[in-house]
């Protein structure tokens, strides 16, 4: 961990290899009045959109739409099954249909879902309008960085992986409430212009609806995921006459959350990061072609017992399409089963960082539990 003085309060970081943008984000973060302690950069980090995601932020009674970032809820879910063996023939067959059947991209189903949470709506004007159109999104996958997957467990075990959000009713939420804050944030000054950090008063009438819309965003992204899982597992269950799931880890790494450190309350923003107390399980993908880990929380105090949420990106979207060609996109995938590249290549793994020296680099923030090896993945 190194210790950056650049600001009001210090950066604390677990990544080796800051550029200067993100670094100024981290900067930008600090010098915030409200910021409490200090700033927490995860082995992941990377340039974001107003906060660099792989970052942790505790405030002092504000809360910053931004630094939950527009994919309110996205996380992952990992299950373990009950098979140990499975042949690239039948890996080919589950990712076809699942890449066939479950909506991707800016797809949804052509019917409505049904969730228990679609009868119990914060009272918000966003959630409203947006609630009939959700109805259709849950259990979509949606595009960019999400993905399904079937892993080879360091256990014996074929695991099966889902990362998604809130989809576009996270993105209304989150858009909304940005605004909103901006422009408050015109007649209050609460933080610097164009900074893209413009917050809410956690106690006013603004700040209380969306900390309730951002948490009813949590609870569609955790659903979103288990609809997609559902979906996903009956796929493989056809295939491979899997009987039971075995074990489930699943955790958001988009989201704030009032937490006590340090002895104060606090609202933690951890946009890209995720919980890690102690012997509490997390997860943490690599990419598309290189392993993901199941980890046990250490409870670090100094990462505001918080981790990293993947590899974190070296290129961004624009310049990995400008870089990476198909056929070195499909060569670094190797003997992984793979659909949805079309041309898409920014979740090549060449876009990513080094997963086992992020690993590496935050062991006391967790411990490694079991290494998941991709074998099959369907891009969003």
């Amino acid at each position: 961990m190194k210790i950056y003085n650049l600001g009001r309060i210090p950066i604390k970081s677990w990544a080796t290899d800051l550029d200067e943008e993100t670094l100024q984000q981290a900067e930008n973060l600090s010098n915030l009045s409200f910021a409490y302690s200090h700033i927490a950069l995860m082995a992941d980090a990377h340039v974001g959109f107003g906060m660099p995601i792989g970052g942790v932020l505790a405030s002092s009674g504000v809360i910053i739409p931004n630094a939950v970032g527009v994919d309110i809820g996205c996380g992952i879910i990992a299950v373990k099954t009950d098979i140990k063996e499975i042949d690239i023939k039948s890996i080919k067959k589950i990712v076809d249909k699942a890449h066939k059947v479950i909506p991707l991209g800016f797809n949804n189903h052509k019917k409505p879902r049904k969730w228990e949470g679609f009868n119990n709506q914060p009272n918000s004007k966003i959630v409203m309008e947006e609630l009939d159109a959700a109805r259709y999104q849950l259990g979509t996958l949606g595009g960019g960085n999400h993905f399904l997957s079937i892993e080879k467990g360091s256990d014996g075990h074929i695991w099966l992986m889902v990362h998604s959000g809130s989809r576009n009713f996270g993105y209304k939420i989150a858009e909304y409430y940005n605004n909103l804050a901006i422009n408050l944030n015109e007649k209050i000054k609460l933080v610097p212009p164009k900074q893209d950090l413009a917050g809410l008063y956690i106690d006013s009438k603004e700040g209380k609806e969306y900390f309730n819309a951002m948490s009813y965003a949590l609870k569609f992204a955790a659903e979103n995921r288990r609809q997609l899982l559902e979906q996903f597992y009956s796929i493989f269950r056809k295939e491979t006459k899997s009987e039971k799931i075995l074990k489930k880890v699943s955790i958001h790494h988009n989201y704030a959350s009032i937490e006590e450190h340090f002895g104060k309350e606090v609202i933690v923003h951890r946009k890209g990061a995720i919980r890690a107390e102690k012997g509490e399980l997390g997860i943490i993908p690599g990419s598309m072609g290189t392993p993901s880990y199941i980890v046990e929380g250490l409870g670090n105090p100094e990462s505001f017992r918080s981790c990293s949420h993947g590899a974190g990106r070296v290129m961004s979207r624009r310049q990995a399409n400008k870089t990476i060609t198909k056929e070195m996109a499909d060569k670094s995938m190797g003997d992984i089963v793979h659909k949805g590249w079309e041309k898409d290549f920014s979740e090549a793994p060449m876009a990513y960082k080094d997963i086992e020296e992020v690993m590496d680099n935050q062991k006391d923030l967790v411990k490694r539990v079991i290494k998941l090896t991709p074998l099959g993945v369907v891009k969003g």
